[in-house]
Formats: C-alpha cells, structure tokens, sequence
C-alpha cells in the first residue's frame, strides 16, 4: 500500500504539471474558425497538391468542398493519382466538370515508386514540381489529405492566417470522423494525446524545439519549402506532416525571432476517414507509433511505464484505496482521476460527446499502450509501417 500510495502521488503530481506546465495542450482553444479574412485585397495565389491513391469513393464530396471555396485570389488544385486501381482519376475529372471547374484541376499519374520515398511524398513531390511551372507560380503551396472536407471559407482563413502573422506554415488538425462506437471512444483521444506530445502553443512558439503540424491540412509558403530543400528533405518520413514542420521551424531566420509555424484546430473542416472499427484504429496508430519513439527500445519501455504510472495508476489507487479502507490512497486515485477527466473533457467538447467520457480516458490509454506495443512488434516483424498496400519498415531519418 505504501509503494502504491508513492506511485499515486507521483501520477498526481505529475498531473499537476500537465496540466500547469505543458503549453495548456488540453484546452482545445486554438481555433481557425475565428481567424478574420476581411483584412486583405490582395490575394495571393495558392495551389492544393492532393496525394490520392484508391479515394475514388470520398472524392466525390471532399474534392467538390475545395473547388468550391470561396477564395478571392488563385487558386488551382493538383490532385496526383498515386497508382490507384479504383478509378480515382476518372471521379476527380467528372467532379470538376460537374463543376464547371476543369480548368482549376489538373490530374497527374505519379511515376514508379523509387527506393528511398514514400508513396504519399513521392505524390507530392510530382505535385509541388507541376505546381512550378503554373502562372501565375503559386506563393502558397496548400498539402491536403484527399479525405477532408471543407467548409467554404477554409482557404481564405488559413491564407489570411499566414498574411497576418508572417508565418511560413500554418496546419490544422482537422476534426476526424466520430461517428461508431469504437470512433467515439478512441478518435478524440488521438486528437488530445497528440496535442499532449507536441503542445499547440509550444509549436508556434520559437523559443520552442517542438515542431508539429497535422497532415490533413498544411498551407506552407513556396519559398519555405525550397528553404528546407523542398519534398526531397524528408522523402524517407513516416510522419511527414512533423518532419515537415520541424524541417521548417529549424530553418526559420534566426535574426528575427517570431513564429514561424501555427497549429491549430477546427470544427468546420473535417476528415471523412472512416475507422468504424477497433481493428482500423488499431491499425492507424500502430502503423507509427513505434516510430514516433524512434525505434528504441528503452524509449518503448519508458513510454509503457509512463503510460502505466500516468494513466493506469490513479484508477487502481482509488479501487484498493476503497476496497482496503485505506483513505489516502483512494483520494490520492481519486484527485488524479478527476483531474485526468477535467484535462480530457475540452477534447470531449470539441466533438461535442457527452461530458462522463472524459472519465473512460484511463481506458483509453490502455487500448493505446497495447497498440504502441504492437507497432514495435510489427516493426520487429517486418511489417510495420503498413499503409495503402505497402510497407514502410525504414528507420525515420532524423535529418
């Protein structure tokens, strides 16, 4: 009981510290939606790149939502078919020409796959060489997933964003589909670990080492890109969205000390991936979970003892506290527990799920910890980093 009491006050105290101390990433406050886009006349121009493979059956609805944006300046959209068997080409013309909008779409076959990239930044690099040869040449380059959905003033917040703060990347962790229960349950937990790992605020801020943006949706300024050494820099990246604003963040001027990067979230713009299943979250997290923890071991261990002791923990405490009559015990789980759920219940709002959820969160770390245990197995077997049919088992190049 004593040693258990110990580890409980630790799992408080180091609740206490999130909570206070980790760039407030469990507010859930940071927020496109409210961005003004009236301020400008001078519209710059913009090119979407959209790595698409196999998304014939959700084009249909998120490639409309972005020809459709009410974006005063240019505007055209590179969608790269990156070898689909589906007939996603064929969706993505007829989608534009319902829209009277062919013009504004153009559609690339990506070559073979070369060793050394990964199918979605092989994608991309076609798009971002095309986009070079566009006129007018594109000031913004905007990287979307092919499964988001926007609301119609979407471009022009996110351009208006990166206008007003002189930013070279501004990202949004679009809001992800809740819809079954298995969705319900781990989807928003995705959204509040996450901003754990890599605090909103600490991203923008450049006295900060911590880079992240968010894959769906990443606006990035041309000469950023070719700052960085373009798609190429980070061709071997599992997560690519984090390498990229990372690679982006220690380039920026050090002469002049201000953001560079912004991260933030919204409930206008949304993907429509679908994961109805706990095998197809399982999957997306495991595919590179290990590979956030660099293929070490010892950080494997760490994190699965962090999880424990910071997740686990505080609801056993409350459960042997009450059943063995030992109070202190039960209020040290009990204190921990309820501060878990006030830090969680921003998260649960932002998708608008009834408040009690946020007491399943211990849970929920659970089923993450055995999905970050399975993605080291994976790779150990072989077959980790396994997406769209293929299989990524390199090591993420930290350069």
């Amino acid at each position: 009981m004593a040693v258990l009491g110990a580890i409980a006050l630790l799992s408080l105290s180091i609740w206490i510290v999130l909570l206070g101390f980790r760039g407030g990433f469990w507010l859930s406050d940071r927020r496109l939606d409210e961005v003004a886009t009236s301020d400008f006349t001078n519209w710059p121009p913009v090119c979407a790149v959209i790595p698409a493979r196999n998304e014939a059956e959700i084009l249909a609805v998120t490639l409309r939502s972005l020809l459709s944006q009410k974006y005063p300046g240019s505007f055209h959209i590179i969608l790269v078919d990156d070898r689909s068997s589906d007939g996603t080409t064929e969706v993505a013309k007829k989608v534009a020409d319902s829209l009277n909008q062919t013009s504004q779409l153009t559609v690339l076959l990506s070559p073979p796959l070369p060793d050394g990239w990964t199918g979605k930044l092989w994608a991309m690099e076609q798009g971002v060489r095309h986009a070079q040869t566009l006129s007018p040449p594109p000031e913004y380059l905007l990287f979307t997933d092919a499964d988001i959905d926007r609301d119609e003033d979407n471009l022009q917040r996110l351009v208006a964003k990166a206008r007003q703060e002189n930013l070279d990347l501004v990202s949004l962790m679009v809001l992800l589909r809740c819809q079954s229960f298995w969705e319900q349950l781990l989807i928003p937990a995705f959204v509040f670990f996450f901003a754990k790992l890599y605090p909103f605020r600490w991203a923008s801020d450049p006295r900060k080492s911590t880079a992240a943006a968010a894959g769906g949706c990443i606006l990035i300024r041309q000469s950023a890109l070719t700052r960085i050494g373009g798609i190429e820099r980070i061709k071997d990246a599992l997560i690519d969205d984090c390498a990229i604003a990372q690679a982006v963040k220690s380039t920026a001027n050090a002469q002049t000390p201000q953001p560079s990067i912004w991260l933030g979230l919204t409930q206008q713009t949304r993907s429509l991936r679908p994961y109805p299943t706990l095998s197809s979250i399982w999957d997306m997290v495991a595919r590179t979970a290990y590979t956030q923890l660099n293929y070490s071991p010892l950080l494997l261990l760490g994190t699965l003892a962090g999880m424990a002791v910071v997740y686990l923990v505080p609801p056993a405490a409350l459960i042997v506290g009450v059943a063995t009559g030992n109070g202190w015990v039960a209020i040290l789980g009990g204190m921990t527990w309820l501060l878990m759920a006030i830090a969680y219940f921003p998260t649960i709002r932002l998708y608008n799920l009834s408040a009690l959820r946020a007491l399943c969160l211990p849970a929920i770390a659970f089923l993450y910890t055995l999905m970050t245990l399975d993605s080291a197995l994976r790779h150990w077997q072989g077959r980790g980093g396994t997406w769209k049919g293929r299989v990524y088992s390199q090591k993420l190049d930290p350069n």
